[in-house]
């Protein structure tokens, strides 16, 4: 079989219906299409709405969202805080060492193992942190914080400490 010799299926393939040749028949005279107007006229783009501001450009499109609320922290891993030898981890302990930002939100993951006992205080635990740092003598103490209910809209959260 050659490439020549390829044909689509019978029947699968039928002509399209000839309109608008004569008064006979049923595709006759105004050949589907009705009486008067611009659709009968020419023919008239899809979506086109005479003018008006189409339905596909009058809604917003791709925008996304991005909440103004979110609560957002640095991450400390367990790893990084065994590796800094550090007893006491504070916010304030992790900025000397320059392992977290000025003025952030810290939340310690459970990444890594830790084999002392430390006294962590931060804004936020996962619960495997959590857990390895109790399994290893430690101590927790969860810091409020600085706002009341939520973060401001505007901002950045720690801006109106």
């Amino acid at each position: 079989m050659k490439v020549h010799d390829l044909t689509p299926p019978p029947g699968s393939r039928t002509r399209g219906k000839r309109v608008a040749r004569g008064i006979g028949g049923k595709g006759g005279k105004t050949a589907g299409r009705g009486m008067k107007g611009q659709r009968a006229r020419n023919t008239v783009r899809h979506g086109f709405e005479g003018g008006q501001m189409p339905l596909n450009q009058r809604i917003p499109k791709l925008r996304g969202f991005k909440n103004p609320f979110r609560v957002e922290y640095q991450a400390v891993n367990l790893d990084t805080i065994e590796e800094s030898g550090l007893t006491d981890v504070s916010p304030e302990t992790l900025l000397t060492k320059g392992l977290v930002g000025k003025n952030s939100l810290i939340k310690v993951l459970g990444r890594g193992e830790i084999t002392r006992a430390v006294t962590v205080k931060a804004h936020a635990f996962s619960k495997s942190a959590e857990v390895a740092i109790l399994a290893a003598d430690g101590t927790i103490e969860k810091l409020s914080l600085p706002f009341a209910v939520r973060p401001p809209a505007s901002g950045n959260a720690l801006m109106n400490r």
